[in-house]
């Protein structure tokens, strides 16, 4: 599928109210380099290890050191396109970010269009909500420690707030500085802002 442009939603699984990104990307992105446009969207700071998956199949990157590799479900990920596993709109991967804390996200094909010289991509359209910080303990935690912020008096999440330096906005989303971090990012061995 060349020459086409998708129009993805980044949604953040399991916490009301929904943290999400649109963004558009080429169809034939590279999904090392898809990892980093949703790395820079979603506010996270890549420094954890991720997957994407599609019919129980895990797409990654596969290290010397992978042990726990198998390859009837483990796939490397590095010539494999988005268009390899987002072929119709509404299609449907899973993206998941820190094993840990097992952030999952649901990569939704929203829409093909077609190829636009004039636009550059990738780029941000909408989202909604901050991204949680990282390595606070996942999903379930981060709830916990949000109704922590309005009863400063309780313990139990003291540290929290020396966390987040007593300055976080869990509704702060701000497209333009996500564009801006878009603009800078290093995608393999070709430039996205120019045409594809």
């Amino acid at each position: 599928m060349k020459n086409k442009t998708y129009q993805i939603q980044i949604a953040l699984k399991n916490f009301k109210p929904k943290i999400w990104r649109r963004v558009l990307i080429p169809s034939d992105l590279l999904l090392p380099d898809f990892h980093k446009i949703i790395q820079t969207s979603m506010g996270w700071s890549n420094g954890h290890l991720h997957q994407f998956t599609k019919d129980h199949i895990y797409y990654s990157l596969k290290t010397v050191d992978s042990e726990f590799w198998d390859e009837q479900v483990d796939v490397d990920y590095t010539q494999i396109k988005v268009s390899d596993l987002l072929i119709k709109e509404k299609g449907k991967i899973l993206y998941e970010y820190d094993f840990g804390d097992d952030w999952e996200h649901d990569i939704t094909l929203e829409k093909i269009l077609p190829h636009d010289p004039e636009l550059k991509i990738p780029v941000c359209l909408k989202g909604k909500m901050n991204c949680p910080p990282e390595n606070c303990g996942g999903v379930w935690n981060y709830a916990k420690m949000l109704e922590s912020l309005g009863k400063p008096k309780q313990n139990d999440y003291s540290w929290f707030f020396e966390f987040i330096e007593n300055h976080f906005d869990p509704e702060y989303f701000n497209v333009n500085e996500i564009n801006e971090m878009l603009k800078t990012e290093d995608y393999g061995c070709f430039n996205l802002m120019d045409e594809f």
